[in-house]
């Protein structure tokens, strides 16, 4: 490998390194500071909020940020030391960067595809990782001088080469431990969530200042027309479109959940709307892999006039991790006492596309989509920004 492919591929590593880092830096504020806004969140399409607590934004658990910074510090390892002119494995540098970065780059192009084409937003730290990924896979390839055949042959010497190698003994046992806990330290999604909801349930009001900007907003926001029916008596309407499986929409549950227990019974109405991700109910998404959410929307409406229903809309989402469409059937049994569930399914199943037409029809995007009498409402707010949009929503009217 040549002393410029060499310094190349540190650039490109450091590059995502970097920005893998401050993408696990924004993620774990996200799921653990439920009032945190990303600096890099510009809007509705440009945001990274979107990405990171969307069900792209972890796989079996870890954070695919986190899943960045490890891979990052591998290639960085093995451009550093084994790149090195005085490095045995010094040939075969290139050809461990072209084996990770090949995999890398198939799995960053599934995450591009899923955040352009299925969440429909841009995130920028994102792209910066997907172009040192690309980079890394173009210049270790140009880079491995000897047939990949012989890279396992070579892999083994190479092996028994870093045993014998202190520093880099060293070095590689330094990678798995701070892998490891990088990898513990990291706050679960339902971690996340659990403070999330507790901080929801005793949230302060804005201060004057912090209310003046809301109303500020408010009143600059474009008015849409809303077509979901307004029940007798409402001032103020909460249309929310979303996934039971979606991790972002459990928080947009637990930030609401309080406000609206304020304000029952003063004119407040709160529409369920669904948006899955998944084709069986949403069929014009053209993708999704939410494959219980259908269920779980259908079970829903079947509790719907039911004493039960809050409490299985609850269930359903502090269980999302583990739903799918068994789980969503037996919840509807279990809890709402739907014992005709099988036999409605495909007639609820209905009602549930309509919903998800509808929010197509108003170009929603993303899950949570949450509409305050017409005026769309961007991202998950914390409860104390919703309480103040229904307040100033009920002295407007």
């Amino acid at each position: 490998m040549s002393p410029k492919s060499r310094t190349l591929l540190l650039v490109f590593a450091l590059l995502g390194l970097g920005a893998s880092s401050v993408s696990s830096y924004v993620h774990y504020r996200l799921l653990t500071q439920p009032n945190y806004e990303s600096f890099c969140d510009v809007g509705s399409r440009v945001n990274c909020t979107q990405a990171y607590l969307s069900q792209y934004g972890s796989f079996g658990g870890v954070p695919v940020a986190l899943a960045g910074v490890i891979f990052f510090g591998i290639v960085l390892a093995i451009a550093g030391l084994a790149g090195r002119p005085a490095s045995p494995a010094r040939e075969n540098a290139a050809a461990y960067v072209f084996v990770l970065s090949t995999v890398g780059l198939a799995f960053a192009l599934y995450l591009a595809w899923a955040s352009y084409f299925v969440l429909e937003v841009f995130c920028v730290l994102c792209a910066i990782t997907y172009v040192a990924v690309i980079a890394l896979f173009i210049i270790s390839g140009g880079a491995a001088s000897q047939p990949m055949s012989s890279l396992p042959r070579r892999a083994a010497r190479d092996l028994r080469t870093l045993v014998s190698s202190p520093v880099a003994l060293v070095t590689a046992l330094a990678i798995m431990g701070g892998s490891v806990a990088l990898l513990a330290a990291f706050p679960s999604e339902a971690d996340g969530i659990r403070q999330q909801s507790e901080a929801a349930a005793t949230y302060q009001p804005l201060t004057p200042e912090q209310r003046k900007q809301v109303e500020d907003w408010w009143d600059v926001q474009p008015v849409v027309d809303v077509p979901v029916p307004k029940a007798d008596g409402t001032q103020v309407q909460i249309v929310k479109f979303s996934d039971y499986q979606c991790p972002a929409c459990r928080s947009a549950h637990d930030a609401l959940k309080p406000v609206l227990a304020k304000y029952r019974g003063q004119g407040v109405q709160f529409v369920m709307k669904h948006y899955p991700l998944e084709a069986e109910c949403n069929p014009q998404l053209g993708g999704g892999n939410h494959y219980g959410s259908c269920e779980a929307a259908a079970a829903y409406e079947m509790a719907k006039g039911t004493p039960h229903l809050e409490k299985l809309d609850d269930w359903l989402f502090q269980n999302q991790s583990t739903l799918n469409k068994d789980v969503a059937r037996k919840a509807a049994q279990d809890i709402a006492g739907i014992t005709d569930y099988d036999a409605r399914y495909q007639a609820v199943l209905e009602t549930v596309k309509e919903d998800a037409a509808l929010g197509r029809s108003l170009n929603v995007n993303s899950t949570p989509t949450i509409f305050i009498n017409g005026r769309r409402i961007p991202g998950v707010q914390p409860p104390a920004v919703y309480d103040a949009m229904i307040e100033i929503a009920l002295k407007k009217r």
